[in-house]
């Protein structure tokens, strides 16, 4: 499935857990100049709730949306202790990157639910809302639960998440999003399964982007070279495998900065677990799919996720044949193009970079 040379325009309910990939993509769609960012919910996860909101306030100020009300809904999985990861993301969940003040939350944040805040904008919007879920999906569970008909009024929902044919990235079988929270996962694929049988169009259930096709998108660090050089940096970036490890960036463009500051943490992640001197960016595919524009292709199939075994927790199952005799709930990507979607990214990354620093 190719995305039109020109999206339309888009308006996200962003749920994340900020997260290294989850800012790149966050910075991506504001990037985009079709896309709006109507509200950005945190969930707790790689970072806790607190912390994930803080990152994503700090974030909108530096790509110059500051203006998106962010909000905090679930602080817990449903059912199962928090774990976070600050091996894999830092201890405040971006790297080594230091993020500008954003300066005082929004007062009427704070008493706001964020799980409120989504059904209200659902209902206020019928039709017309995409909902992109890069977290755990225990905010997603509880909205469903207070408003079961989020399956017909939204647009669109696309997940990052779980793994099928393809090892996990927690344990060997489970993908980290799904794990964290696999009982609100569970809920989720099962709300869909009711909705469709209950009449659902299938143009509405869920993308779902697992490790399958996610790790596809397997960034080089020569991509930072590239990006300062779209963003009209004057001196090069260059990141190498062989720097010291925590080495800091030295780009003047403040986004460029700071991106490279955030995957130099993840590229040493990866490195460390034997998987090389690179960086899946699971998440930015997710968000193009949202925007509009990454290329992806999709198969039905009916999902759902373990939540009672010990050796199988948070594993993710497909099943594209119907031998469960229920019905699809979910279009698991099959197929995406990353060369062309690394191109996109340095492409508006840059431009934002380049305005950002105009204004300034």
């Amino acid at each position: 499935m190719n995305p039109p040379l020109t999206p339309p325009r888009v308006r996200i309910l962003l749920d994340n857990d900020t997260g290294i990939d989850d800012a790149l993509a966050l910075a991506y769609l504001a990037a985009c100049p079709h896309v709006e960012i109507v509200a950005i919910t945190a969930t707790p996860g790689n970072v806790d709730a607190d912390q994930v909101a803080a990152n994503n306030r700090a974030l909108l100020a530096l790509c110059g949306q500051p203006q998106v009300p962010v909000l905090i809904g679930a602080r817990e999985p449903l059912r199962v202790p928090l774990v976070t990861t600050p091996e894999t993301h830092g201890p405040q969940g971006v790297g080594y990157a230091t993020l500008p003040d954003p300066g005082p939350a929004d007062p009427g944040s704070g008493e706001r639910d964020a799980v409120d805040h989504w059904i209200e904008a659902a209902r206020a919007n019928p039709g017309e809302l995409t909902a992109l879920l890069t977290a755990p999906l225990t905010n997603f569970a509880l909205a469903l639960r207070r408003e079961p008909r989020l399956p017909w009024l939204l647009g669109k929902v696309v997940i990052m998440g779980g793994a099928f044919y393809y090892q996990g990235n927690t344990t060997p079988t489970a993908e980290w999003n799904m794990h964290v929270d696999p009982h609100a996962a569970a809920e989720v694929f099962a709300a869909y399964t009711a909705a469709a049988e209950a009449g659902l169009d299938a143009a509405k259930l869920p993308i779902v982007c697992s490790l399958d096709t996610t790790e596809r998108f397997e960034m080089q660090p020569s991509l930072l070279t590239d990006l300062a050089a779209a963003a009209g940096c004057a001196e090069p970036e260059v990141v190498l495998a062989g720097d010291p490890e925590g080495k800091r960036s030295t780009a003047s463009n403040p986004l460029v900065r700071y991106l490279s500051d955030a995957l130099r943490f993840y590229f040493e992640f990866h490195r460390l677990y034997d998987q090389g001197y690179i960086a899946h960016v699971h998440d930015f595919f997710a968000a193009g799919i949202a925007a509009g524009t990454l290329q992806h292709r999709t198969r039905l199939a009916t999902v759902d996720v373990e939540t009672e075994s010990k050796l199988l927790f948070g594993t993710t199952v497909a099943d594209f044949r119907s031998l469960w005799g229920k019905p699809a709930n979910a279009h698991v990507v099959s197929w995406n193009d990353p060369d062309t979607g690394f191109a996109e990214l340095v492409d508006r990354l840059g431009a934002l970079a380049r305005r950002l620093e105009a204004a300034d």
